[in-house]
């Protein structure tokens, strides 16, 4: 399939640490078990990125490149940030990709293999009648991020993790006058219901995120989905 170098995907990722990636789902499962989870989750979601005709780029903390260049497959450009936190990597996502004019940078987090193609299609089509798009969700943060441009101050530190994230994002946005759409509001993987309400909604057709999928078998969840 061929790659849009005028669309950009990248994918908020970090090394899989044990004690540094889903952290809040220890209270439930071994370090062990949330590591699984992880690969998991990032592998398919790199998966349906692949589904798309978009380039697609692994976006990382500052020193974690030697670690996912011996986990991802070997195509997928790395790309370290700049500056430390999430909010610093927002930045510089766009800030390092934004740097063709037309170019659409959509920056998407790397556990929501759950959403279908079309909802990051969709994200791409917006960016081309506004300056920003946004995909919030249920929980107050946001999943993607979209832009044609950077915006310096867009992004606040103190708010990221929180559930007035995404408010804080759409308000600095506003008050910088740029025009914002937002696709559906979804769920990511924060928390163990998180991983019961994503059962549910694969067991259909697991095919749809296969890694995931298999783990969530393995914790005894995907039965439990079929059955109820």
């Amino acid at each position: 399939m061929r790659e849009d170098d005028d669309r950009i995907l990248a994918i908020m990722m970090k090394a899989p640490r044990p004690g540094e990636v889903k952290t809040r789902l220890a209270s439930e499962y071994s370090t062990e078990r949330v590591l699984a989870i992880y690969r998991a989750l990032a592998e398919d979601t790199i998966e349906l990125v692949r589904r798309m005709t978009v380039r697609a780029v692994a976006f990382c903390p500052s020193g974690d490149e030697g670690d996912l260049a011996e986990w991802l497959p070997g195509d997928l450009t790395i790309v370290p940030q700049q500056g430390a936190g999430l909010a610093a990597g927002l930045r510089s996502v766009f800030e390092q990709l934004c740097t063709k004019s037309g170019r659409r940078v959509v920056a998407f987090n790397a556990d929501s293999p759950h959403l279908g193609a079309g909802e990051l299609q969709a994200a791409f089509t917006a960016l081309a009648h506004n300056d920003l798009v946004v995909g919030p969700c249920d929980d107050g943060g946001f999943y993607l991020v979209g832009a044609r441009r950077p915006y310096p101050r867009l992004f606040d530190a103190s708010v990221m993790g929180h559930v007035s994230a995404c408010a804080a994002l759409l308000a600095e946005a506003e008050r910088q006058g740029l025009r914002v759409a937002q696709t559906a509001e979804h769920y990511d993987i924060d928390l163990p219901h998180d991983l019961v309400r994503l059962a549910h909604d694969l067991a259909e057709e697991p095919s749809r995120a296969s890694r995931t999928a298999e783990i969530l078998t393995t914790l005894g969840l995907m039965n439990s989905s079929r059955s109820a």
